[in-house]
């Protein structure tokens, strides 16, 4: 047994061949990714002077300088659309996860009255919908336009991560929902002693999925709210980006040379700004990541 424990695997020369392209084909695609990001922070600190005479590819920075953060800080809007973003993510963020839980909880329980009639209901949002211009007309009818309630309410569930939490909570043994039972308890204690605290990955993955949604949508707030003191980081983002050159800072650029050469710097820098929270909070959850998406895969 000891030395068929220690008996190596032999791996032909094939197998070595295809291990080394694969890991070329990896490293490519990961420079692919992470250019983009590395290209974004190398011009948002490079000086305006030089990088307006670049051209092509930008591997290192051309100078230092940090003007471009400076003005992006003291841009009027930001600091704003970062308080309206952390407001619908607080908010977004309650009622996604709550909704959720109750969603899953309810699918999760086969022996409820109409199980498989409220599950085809629900499978078949993933496929059908009304379509933007009747979801426009609804949000407007129903009095929710220009109101941060306008970008929460809509999306306040994904029925594809109410999948993944049913089948976490699925494959909870049904004798500890019994033994609650016996003892008294309700379907609010199941819930919230029983099945959240024991699915603790596929709630970290909910979490993530609805944090990032709601921290990279514009498009629901292009939509529904013309309030610029409503609007989030990440449509102040999208104005700064196709604004160009005209970016209004008042009086803070009277006194900054080469002013108009900054724009492309402080679009980089507004860029890296609105990018980092979130890249700062997913390391956080990713231990909880692959856990979380291998329970929603498996079969009941």
């Amino acid at each position: 047994m000891a030395n068929t424990a220690k008996t190596k695997i032999k791996r032909s020369v094939g197998d070595h061949v295809i291990d080394t392209i694969l890991i070329i084909v990896m490293i490519f695609l990961g420079i692919i990714m992470l250019y983009p990001m590395w290209y974004e922070l190398v011009v948002s600190i490079s000086e305006a002077t030089q990088l307006i005479k670049q051209r092509g590819i930008l591997l290192w920075p051309l100078g230092f300088d940090t003007t471009a953060y400076r003005l992006v800080f003291k841009y009027p809007q930001l600091l704003n659309g970062y308080k309206n973003t952390l407001i619908i993510l607080g908010l977004g963020l309650a009622v996604n996860i709550s909704m959720t839980c109750l969603g899953a909880y309810c699918l999760s329980r086969t022996q409820c009255k109409w199980h498989r009639f409220m599950t085809l209901f629900v499978l078949i949002t993933m496929y059908f919908s009304g379509g933007l211009i009747p979801l426009y007309l609804t949000v407007r009818g129903v009095g929710l336009y220009n109101t941060i309630w306008s970008v929460i309410i809509p999306t306040a569930i994904s029925t594809y991560n109410m999948i993944i939490l049913r089948s976490a909570f699925s494959t909870i043994p049904e004798s500890l929902v019994e033994s609650v039972f016996i003892d008294g308890g309700g379907h609010w204690t199941v819930l919230f002693n029983i099945f959240i605290p024991l699915s603790l990955p596929a709630m970290a993955v909910q979490v993530l999925y609805y944090g990032v949604g709601h921290w990279n949508s514009w498009f629901n707030a292009f939509i529904y709210i013309s309030d610029v003191k409503k609007q989030p980081v990440q449509l102040v983002l999208r104005k700064l980006l196709i604004t160009g050159s005209n970016i209004d800072m008042g009086a803070e650029t009277a006194n900054i040379p080469n002013y108009e050469m900054m724009a492309k710097s402080m679009k980089a820098a507004m860029v890296i700004v609105t990018t980092v929270p979130i890249l700062v909070i997913y390391p956080l959850l990713q231990k909880y990541f692959v856990g979380g998406m291998m329970i929603g895969s498996l079969k009941e």
